[in-house]
């Protein structure tokens, strides 16, 4: 399962830099928890072997019936001094810190030349861990106390040789202290990253905001919609993103209105020689050739009108504007019954919309004259979807081939056969559509109903798509 991240580049940022934080700070209190158990490990082995040599120096001046008493005074819960004839420390190959036994041989003093055994372990204490030998049993309570429950334990056993023979033998366990996370530790993270965050947010500022402009003019432009010049500003990076977003907008610009000038300007050009020749069919003679010589300029003509009516779909001069959409749709279908049209309104959203009136008006106009054209019968009905409104126009048709779906777009495409025996007009009702529908940034498609007939369906994105939430 994926963890909840902020949505925003200035918050994963601003994120990821404090996850940082604490990683590094977690760490670091990782490291200083490790060398703070090696300095508590070496203070207390430090301490256990001056106590066992100052203990050995002791017995050695003091008189051999006092030494009862001077290793019950020395033994406590966590120490215990014992006398005996062999060193509880076996063999030469002991394991323990070397810096122990020459520790122990300082306090003992020059000339005494008697063997240090060192045996240090460190792990976790078990209840299976016998008691120290000699503990009495309030020892044993008061040790328990001490520790806390914690299990934790360093054992060292000592075994010094005295000159009359006999062994000062100590065995320490000693409980390391728990290390406690103290309020000021968590309150210094915590005011660190907070400073962090806030200047991160600050900084972020400068890529942000350029990054929010561009992608609101970028959605304008995909709408068709004119947009000023991006202003450069920000990083370097974000300058040059912005200059050349500029120049993008107005290459497009450019060749989509030399290309629609061009198309315009043809079909124009087509008039003058066309009415021409229809002058000329005029006088002649055979009064079936003149009919069918009549009847193909007719047909160019009309070719030529629809052209021009495709060169003016792509033409973009048309200011944008909010348009409700209950009244948008409710004037072009009353205005289609008003003529004779059965189109009927299903249910719209009352959603507000950016977009040329008139040319989409002209789209949705060929879609429903192509659906009452063909089906005798037009529903017309809009629903609000995520970041859009979807339009459809419904008819009872015979429907299309699943085939030729995506060829009717084509420009003078026509399926005679498919729909209707009636040729259905020069076959740019649907390319200019499609041309009206994709500069404002959407989509438009056919599909077969289920119980028969074709369904346009037009997906547009509202006004709420080309503003953006705050990072």
């Amino acid at each position: 399962m994926r963890l909840p991240r902020p949505a925003t580049l200035r918050g994963q940022i601003i994120l990821t830099i404090v996850v940082a934080l604490a990683i590094a700070q977690a760490l670091t209190l990782w490291l200083f928890i490790d060398q703070r158990a090696l300095a508590v490990r070496s203070a207390l082995a430090l301490e256990a072997a001056d106590r066992a040599g100052n203990i050995a120096r002791l017995l050695q001046d003091a008189p051999v019936d006092l030494h009862p008493q001077i290793l019950r005074a020395a033994s406590s819960p966590l120490v215990q001094f014992s006398l005996a004839k062999a060193p509880i420390v076996e063999g030469a190959d002991h394991p323990g810190p070397n810096w122990i036994a020459q520790r122990i041989r300082t306090i003992l003093g020059p000339g005494n030349d008697g063997s240090v055994r060192v045996e240090m372990l460190h792990g976790p204490m078990t209840d299976a861990m016998p008691p120290m030998a000699g503990a009495t049993p309030s020892m044993l309570r008061m040790h328990q106390e001490m520790t806390g429950g914690q299990r934790s334990t360093l054992e060292l056993k000592l075994s010094i040789s005295l000159p009359k023979g006999d062994w000062l033998n100590m065995v320490s366990r000693f409980h390391e202290p728990p290390y406690q996370i103290v309020g000021s530790e968590i309150a210094t993270f915590i005011v660190t990253a907070a400073l962090l965050a806030m200047v991160l947010w600050l900084a972020l500022s400068r890529v942000v905001g350029p990054l929010k402009g561009l992608a609101l003019a970028a959605d304008r432009l995909g709408r068709g919609e004119d947009t000023e010049p991006l202003r450069p500003e920000g990083p370097e990076e974000m300058r040059r993103v912005a200059s050349a977003f500029n120049q993008m907008q107005e290459r497009l610009h450019r060749f989509v209105n030399e290309r629609t000038k061009l198309l315009g300007a043809v079909g124009h050009d087509l008039r003058s020689p066309l009415t021409a020749l229809r002058v000329r069919a005029e006088m002649v003679d055979d009064e079936e050739t003149r009919d069918r010589m009549i009847a193909t300029i007719v047909e160019m003509q009309e070719m030529v009108e629809a052209t021009l009516a495709f060169a003016r779909g792509m033409a973009t001069t048309e200011p944008v504007e909010s348009v409700q959409l209950v009244d948008f749709l409710g004037g072009l279908t009353d205005e289609i019954s008003e003529a004779g049209g059965a189109v009927t309104l299903g249910h719209v959203p009352g959603v507000v919309m950016r977009m040329r009136r008139n040319a989409m008006r002209r789209a949705l106009r060929n879609l429903i004259e192509n659906a009452l054209r063909y089906g005798t019968r037009a529903t017309v009905s809009a629903r609000e979807d995520v970041g859009g409104v979807t339009i459809t126009v419904e008819d009872e048709g015979p429907g299309i081939p699943p085939e030729s779906l995506e060829r009717v777009f084509d420009p003078f495409v026509r399926l005679e056969t498919s729909r209707s025996r009636e040729t259905g007009g020069i076959g740019l009702g649907l390319s200019i559509a499609r041309t009206i529908v994709l500069a404002h940034g959407g989509q438009i498609a056919l599909e077969n109903r289920p119980e028969g007939g074709l369904r346009a369906i037009v997906r547009l994105p509202t006004e709420a798509q080309g503003r953006s939430t705050s990072p």
